[in-house]
């Protein structure tokens, strides 16, 4: 599976070194569709409505429990093709309420990667 590759710290897309259009594949391709399916508000895609976690329902202005994120994440990375499993582990809450962790992704080809939120 391909999926157009992005920059990490701009998660924008980037030019391979033809000037073409850069395209990522194998697990790296797979862990950044499940971070992008993390990062999305669900419905926001309009490829692809179904892709995303409910931030605006359920989790942003809300009071939440970590099991409860957790288990929407999970489900949300299971639900990306080429995911076997994936955890996720929740490292800490900034002070401005800002959440960090990441998700263990085991994928369908045996690969276990770490895709950081």
């Amino acid at each position: 599976m391909n999926t157009l590759l992005l920059d990490r710290t701009t998660w924008d897309l980037l030019p391979d070194a033809r000037g073409n259009m850069a395209v990522a594949s194998g697990s790296y391709a797979i862990c950044q569709n499940v971070a992008c399916t993390i990062r999305v508000f669900s419905g926001e895609c309009y490829y692809n409505t179904a892709s995303g976690l409910p931030y605006r329902q359920h989790i942003l202005a809300h009071t939440q429990a970590a099991p409860v994120f957790r288990m929407q994440a999970e489900q949300a990375a299971g639900a990306v093709a080429g995911v076997a499993a994936a955890r996720c582990v929740l490292t800490g809450i900034s002070a401005n309420r800002q959440l960090s962790g990441y998700v263990l992704v085991s994928t369908t080809n045996g690969d276990v990667q770490h895709v950081g939120f």
